[in-house]
Order: structure tokens, then C-alpha cells, then sequence
């Protein structure tokens, strides 16, 4: 199951773009969704490289006369991060058909990694690519598919990657979930080039799941860690880069109040967080320190994911404590949301002080409910379904 949503931005961008890249982390379903496509191309041969392949990766080893042997095709690259140097020969293909008048739809790159740290370890093909992600299961399209009895409990509990929401037991999306995390652990941040051992990257990713939410603390996260804090940032940004951590930055408006200037820091797929925190079933979870935090992540990483590139999302936190979970911005447009887990809540001084401090234009208490009410200082009260259909009509 794929969002049908992408799954037709897709189809759109590789027939005017020369290339796309489908980011996202392992395991989300990349790979289904490039061979739909290729499938979809009944005019276009399509040819499939996996560049974890030593057989596939052999046959790029003088990759621009290989590629040109497939001049008309559409040419799937499996895991591009694997060879950087790739990007210098795909420019030059680019740049050749666009001369000789081709059409698109030649390069469908897949990653394991973001755009950032692509372009950090390759050559630039700026105005040739379109760069989409495609992350775990999301609220919005397992609602949207008929084909599922979408449960809410289940997604926040097992998180939205297919093979551990889809399980058919929870011991089942737990064994899954272990050995998830042991592969990126022991492979896949390895490869990445990050000279940190396996034990030493378990810690700080279990300390970041027990931080869920919270302020970001370099500096105590890098002595837990026995390293200093300029190390611990690059091991929270390649964690970040690889699509397991969130960081959600601090608002940058003017204000006249003191701001706190740490990002809040997230493990942005639930199931993963609650492997990570030994939480094994949601009556465990209920009872787990971590509940609150891990319901907000959940509702964020929801809500972010269903963004377009032109919204911009934050936090608000001064240093008298007034707070706003999440802040949409897009054009004049200043969205204050405040995230609550039970079904009678209630609203905080400190957040309609904050919105106030802001200048919200519209203000949000998003509840475990269904019903949509007004609340006192014009705060709109909704569930998070209906939020979503908010942000994305």
C-alpha cells in the first residue's frame, strides 16, 4: 500500500524532471513503489540496479557506457548512496539528451539517505532533480485506504513501517522492530562513514528515545556518551540525515520575550521509539513515563508529513515556560497548536500567552477525540484526523 498521493507526484515529476530521487528510510517500501512505476511506463523499457549488488555495482564500473547502452530506458538505481561518484556521470547523461531533444523520465534514483548528505558526498545535478520522501504508514493514507481497518492505537503503538504495522501479531511487529534496529546499527550508520561502534550508537539512541520531545542537551548527551558535544552533533545529525530523528527547530520570529534556542529532538517513528524504551504492548505504554512525549512526536511526525514544502514547522519556548508544541507558517498564514492525549482537555495559560506572543492567526488544541468545538480564547478543539484533512485541503 502506497500513498496514492505520491504515487501520482511520482508519475507527474519523471515526466517532465530527467531525474527524481525517492528518499526515505530503509524498509518503507521504495523499492514497490519504483517497480509500480516502472510497470506503469508501458511505452518505456525500465532496467533495475541495486547498488548493495556486487553484480549490479560491477556493471557501473564504467558507468557512463553502461548507462548509454540503456539510453531510452527508465533506469531504477537502487540505494545511490552507496556510490556518490555516480552523480558526476549522471549530470553528463542529463545534460547529453537534453541536447539531443530526449524526453524525460530517465533516472529514478532510491536512497537511504537525504538530500543533504547526498549532496555533501556527490556533485550537484541542481535543476536537473526532484528530490520526495516517502515515509512509514501515516495516519491520512491508511484512512484514505479502504483495504485496511485503520486502528490508531496500533499505528502510535507499532509505529508505520509496513512490515511492523501490518504484523500479525504484536510479537511479530516487535521481532521485526528488533531486528530494525540492530541492522541500522550494525550496517547501515557504519556505512554511512560515522566512526562511532555499534554499543556506542545503541546508547545514544535509547538516550534519545528517554529525551523524547525534550530540549536538546549536547553537552549532556556527549558525557553519557564520553565524548564531547561537537561529536554528539554529528552523530544526532547523521541520525537525522538518515530519517531515524527528528529536530524540530525553535521559532525565529521577533518577540520581545527570551526564547530557548534548542531544537526539541524526536524519534520520529513511534514503534521504533518504543523498541527502543522495551514498551511492548499499549497497556505498557499507558503506564510509561514517556506516554505524553510519545503521543506528541506521534501527532507531529503526522502532521509534518503531510506538509507541503511550503509550510514551515517549529516550537515556541520561553524562558517563562510558555509554550506552543508546534507552529505552522506558511505566507501570512501562523498556525499555534497545542497536542493533548485525553479527551477532556483543557487549554494552558501559557499557550494562549505564547500565541499571543506570536501572533497566531489561527490557534489549535488537537485531542484524542472526533469532535471539532470551539474552546475560550478562539482555539479551535479537533482530533488529529480532522486536522489533517485541514492542513491538506
Amino acid at each position: 500500500m502506497i500513498s496514492r498521493e505520491l504515487e501520482n507526484r511520482l508519475k507527474d515529476a519523471l515526466s517532465n524532471i530527467p531525474a527524481v530521487a525517492l528518499l526515505g528510510s530503509r524498509q518503507v517500501g521504495k523499492t514497490t513503489l519504483a517497480i509500480k512505476i516502472a510497470e506503469s511506463f508501458t511505452t518505456k523499457k525500465s532496467i533495475y540496479l541495486d547498488l548493495e549488488s556486487d553484480a549490479d555495482r560491477s556493471k557501473l564500473l564504467n558507468a557512463e557506457a553502461f548507462l548509454k547502452t540503456h539510453f531510452n530506458e527508465l533506469i531504477i538505481i537502487d540505494e545511490v548512496q552507496q556510490m556518490p561518484d555516480l552523480f558526476r556521470t549522471l549530470r553528463v547523461i542529463i545534460d547529453q539528451r537534453k541536447r539531443a531533444g530526449e524526453p524525460n523520465a530517465q533516472f529514478l534514483l532510491l536512497g537511504s539517505a537525504s538530500r543533504d548528505l547526498l549532496n555533501q558526498s556527490s556533485e550537484t545535478l541542481a535543476g536537473r532533480i526532484l528530490y520526495l520522501e516517502l515515509t512509514p504508514f501515516s495516519i491520512k493514507e491508511l484512512v484514505e485506504n479502504q483495504d485496511f481497518n485503520f486502528s490508531l492505537e496500533k499505528l502510535w503503538l507499532r509505529g508505520g513501517y509496513p512490515d511492523s504495522y501490518l504484523a500479525n501479531s504484536e510479537t511479530a511487529s516487535w521481532d521485526w522492530r528488533t531486528g530494525f534496529v540492530s541492522t541500522y546499527v550494525e550496517r547501515d550508520i557504519p556505512r554511512a562513514g560515522l566512526g562511532i561502534s555499534p554499543s556506542r550508537m545503541r546508547n545514544l539512541w535509547t538516550m534519545l528515545a528517554h529525551l523524547q520531545g525534550q530540549q536538546l542537551n549536547l553537552s549532556a548527551l556527549g558525557k553519557g556518551l564520553d565524548v564531547s558535544h561537537t561529536t554528539t552533533r554529528n552523530y544526532l545529525d547523521i541520525l537525522t540525515e538518515l530519517f531515524m530523528v527528528r529536530q524540530l527547530p525553535t521559532w525565529s520570529g521577533n518577540t520581545k520575550k527570551r526564547l530557548v534556542k534548542s531544537p526539541k529532538v524526536y524519534i520520529r517513528d513511534s514503534g521504533i521509539l518504543h523498541r527502543l524504551l522495551m514498551i511492548q504492548d499499549f497497556q505498557h505504554l499507558l503506564g510509561h513515563p514517556v506516554v505524553g512525549y510519545s503521543w506528541e512526536g506521534f501527532v507531529i511526525e503526522n502532521i509534518i508529513n503531510s506538509l507541503s514544502d511550503q509550510w514551515q514547522a517549529s516550537y515556541y519556548r520561553s524562558a517563562e515556560q510558555t509554550e506552543i508544541d508546534l507552529i505552522l507558517e506558511k505566507g501570512n498564514e501562523k498556525w499555534a497548536i497545542e497536542i493533548k492525549r485525553n479527551l477532556t482537555p483543557k487549554v494552558p495559560a501559557g499557550f494562549i500567552r505564547a500565541s499571543e506572543d506570536i501572533k497566531a492567526t489561527r490557534k489549535f488544541l488537537l485531542y484524542n477525540g472526533t469532535e471539532t468545538f470551539p474552546m475560550n480564547g478562539e482555539i479551535e478543539a479537533m482530533g488529529i484526523l480532522e486536522f489533517l484533512k485541514l492542513v491538506g485541503s
